[in-house]
C-alpha cells in the first residue's frame, strides 16, 4: 500500500495520505486546516537491518573515492 507524505501550502503541516491503490485518485486536503493548497513532499524512508549497522554497507550507499 503507497504512502504518500504532503505538505499544506497554507498552514506547513506535513502530513501521510496511504493509498490503497496507486491508480487510485485522491484529492488529499490539510488534516489541520482543511486546505486542498497540498504537495507531494520529498519523503525519507527506513530501511530494516541489523540495529548495529556497519560502515562497510554505509559506505556502500554513496559514492567511493578513487585513487
Amino acid at each position: 500500500m503507497p504512502v504518500y507524505e504532503y505538505r499544506c501550502a497554507e498552514c506547513g503541516e506535513v502530513f501521510e495520505l496511504f493509498l490503497r491503490s496507486v491508480t487510485q485518485k485522491a484529492a488529499p486536503s490539510c488534516p489541520k486546516c482543511g486546505s486542498s493548497e497540498v504537495e507531494k513532499a520529498v519523503s525519507l524512508f527506513g530501511v530494516g537491518g541489523s540495529s548495529g549497522g556497519s560502515r562497510a554497507s554505509a559506505a556502500a550507499c554513496g559514492p567511493t573515492a578513487s585513487t
